[in-house]
């Protein structure tokens, strides 16, 4: 997935696709041309959020 496509689904600017990259949230693989692109199955999982725990003292 290019930066734009993960971008649009977390509805961040690109640019910050790009520092994830950097700080190491998601894996980028370099194209011959330089670009980023990012795993699919990857940007999947970091959406999907966990489920809260109930509180056990209720």
């Amino acid at each position: 997935m290019t930066p734009a496509e993960v971008a649009a689904l977390f509805r961040v600017d690109p640019k910050t696709v790009s520092r994830w990259a950097t700080s190491g949230k998601l894996t980028a693989i370099k194209t011959l041309g330089g670009h980023r692109r990012f795993r699919e199955s990857e940007v999947l999982a970091l959406m999907e959020v966990p489920e809260p725990k109930p509180d056990e003292d209720r």
